[in-house]
């Protein structure tokens, strides 16, 4: 759990709306969408995510398609980090590796240019929200694959009751998961 104040956690979750049943009956969507309009919301939340890439280490930040890559590529920005897109299959064009997840309903694919990662690298993955982990679990499967270490993975958000975390922990060996609001 990362040090962010109370004020900070408070102002960011007021820019989060909840969306009642979308995509589909029963979820309750989270929309980060007036956090990204907010000029000082989104400043912070920056901010927020370069200091935690600068205190751990971070060489790279890589972003989860496609919401991560609206917060992680400001970041690396900010804090003078390179950044890499994982993408969902067949978006990349060229060489790639590719590892396959679970979701609930089915299964999806992601992949990663190799050749953007060095062992020289330490990465920090970036993703908007944390929900059941299958995501982020597959990206640090990637990083490690293409020979760089993983220095964390930072969220805005988990969704604490779909026990994301507890998933992502065996495939995080030690490195720090931080989120900036747990729901």
């Amino acid at each position: 759990m990362t040090s962010t104040t109370q004020s900070t956690r408070e102002l960011l979750l007021g820019r989060i709306r909840d969306v009642a049943d979308y995509p589909k009956p029963g979820v309750t969507f989270k929309d980060i969408t007036p956090l990204l309009a907010d000029p000082v919301a989104f400043t912070l939340l920056t901010d927020t995510l370069a200091e935690l890439c600068v205190r751990h280490g971070a060489t790279k930040i890589v972003g989860l398609e496609a919401r991560g890559f609206i917060l992680a590529a400001p970041v690396a920005v900010r804090a003078g980090l390179g950044f890499v897109p994982v993408r969902k299959a067949g978006k990349l064009p060229g060489a790639t590796l590719s590892q396959a997840y679970e979701l609930e309903y089915g299964t999806a694919e992601i992949e990663i240019h190799a050749e953007d990662l060095s062992s020289d690298d330490r990465i920090m993955v970036i993703d908007d929200v944390l929900a059941t982990g299958g995501t982020a679990e597959a990206s640090l499967e990637l990083i490690r694959r293409a020979g760089a270490q993983v220095s964390g993975v930072a969220v805005l958000m988990e969704l604490g009751f779909l026990q994301g975390r507890a998933r992502l922990e065996p495939a995080l060996r030690g490195a720090p998961l931080e989120s900036l609001i747990t729901v």
